[in-house]
């Protein structure tokens, strides 16, 4: 397929982002992320969470609860996958306080 036929939306940068983290490419994935908002492509709970565990796969647990706090600031709709994502990423960073407040919220 050309190139110029992938529609560049949501739907496809998730894709990336997470084939980015079962490659093991977390700067990759990170790339992607930033890049959607150049291209004004809406983020959503999926891109958050591939996006989170792209950083968890890469031992990047500050990057991970980075994007957990930008997504409760986006207010962004969370899901159990989401929240699972963020609180592992708490557990890596050795952030159980904020694992806590994750949970309570």
């Amino acid at each position: 397929m050309p190139r110029s036929e992938v529609p560049l939306d949501t739907i496809t940068f998730n894709a990336a982002i997470s084939a980015c983290e079962k490659g093991g490419e977390w700067q990759k994935a990170l790339v992607l992320f930033s890049s959607m908002a150049h291209s004004k492509v809406a983020t959503d709970s999926t891109t958050f969470c591939a996006t989170m565990s792209a950083c968890q796969t890469g031992w990047q647990w500050v990057k991970a609860l980075q994007l957990s706090d930008l997504m409760m600031q986006r207010k962004i709709d969370s899901d159990t996958i989401t929240f699972n994502a963020a609180i592992s990423a708490c557990q890596g960073g050795s952030q159980w306080e904020k694992g806590l407040y994750l949970v309570s919220v």
